[in-house]
């Protein structure tokens, strides 16, 4: 399918989200900070983190009050390889910083730019490295820790649900690999997670707000791919960032293909437009936000376009 650039330059760009307005915020990990990107190509900032070395905005998602919540996974090690940009140390295997303290969910003010921590620990345990968000119909958000790593050591990740007012955290799924993407199917009752070492899509049922009727889940697709943030379709389709192998498609009755997209590393994607049929791609070690027309309709998150 035909991809337009519409930015590029962009200091690893993820976690899109379609505004109103048609135009994109997503976060610059590396920034860190939160921009707005038009369709023009220029761009905004919205919000800066004050300390690079220690903070990482990662996957982010417009809640109920207007504000973008945003998972910090506490920041990075980078990487220069053929003038692209990695957040690891290739030598060690490394991605923790030697600045890390925590991870964290943070709210942004988008008018002023404010930013609050909303969340960085449960019962004393620090979140590691939160990375992507999803938000219910009740206002309440899912989202996935991938964990750090050090040389010869990686974290267990986890899957929390949360309160946006910082009232309610529940760890939901405990100790996965490298949990990553997650989004909701468009009927709210399957929370979907991504693992980007597996290459692994799981399913799982939600019986109530933040509730899962089992933390095993079900292995909707097993992919030799290594899997990123995700979109659903209107009919529940599950497409997700498959980092070198493009978008996988994972459909309803669990067949799965992926579609080509241009760039080394394909991170997220979103849908927007007026008829929910243009998809927006971030590829981030060119630093590129991408549009690409898209056969079907997506499902527009609940707060948004």
């Amino acid at each position: 399918m035909e991809q337009t650039t519409i930015a590029d330059g962009l200091a690893f760009p993820e976690g899109p989200v379609v505004m109103a307005d048609g135009s994109v915020i997503l976060v610059e990990i590396a920034g860190p900070r939160l921009t707005r990107v038009r369709m023009d190509g220029t761009t905004e900032v919205i919000a800066e983190w004050d300390d690079p070395a220690s903070a990482g905005p990662n996957g982010a998602a417009l809640g109920p009050d207007g504000a973008m919540y945003v998972c910090n996974n506490g920041g990075f090690l980078w990487s220069e390889v053929n003038g692209m940009r990695f957040p690891i140390n290739r030598e060690t295997g490394s991605n923790q910083a030697p600045e890390y303290v925590t991870g964290s969910i943070d709210r942004v003010d988008l008018q002023t730019g404010e930013i609050t921590t909303i969340y960085d620990q449960l019962d004393g345990d620090r979140l590691c490295g939160p990375n992507d968000i999803v938000f219910d119909e009740t206002g309440g958000f899912w989202f996935t820790d991938l964990g750090k790593q050090r040389p010869r050591e990686v974290d267990k990740g986890a899957v929390y649900y949360a309160k946006p007012d910082g009232s309610h955290l529940v760890r939901a799924i405990d100790n996965i690999d490298h949990p990553n993407g997650c989004a909701l199917s468009p009927d709210g009752s399957t929370l979907y997670v991504a693992q980007t070492t597996t290459g692994r899509l799981w399913a799982y049922e939600v019986t109530e707000p933040g509730v899962l009727a089992s933390p095993r889940g079900r292995c909707v697709a097993n992919t030799l791919g290594a899997l990123d943030s995700m979109a659903v379709e209107a009919d529940g389709t599950a497409v997700v960032a498959a980092l070198r192998q493009g978008l996988l498609v994972v459909r309803p009755d669990e067949t799965h293909d992926f579609v080509a997209v241009d760039g080394p590393l394909i991170t997220n994607v979103a849908f927007g437009g007026d008829d929910l049929q243009t998809a927006y791609i971030t590829e981030s070690a060119l630093g590129s936000l991408i549009a690409m027309p898209w056969p079907r309709p997506g499902h527009a998150p609940l707060y948004g376009t």
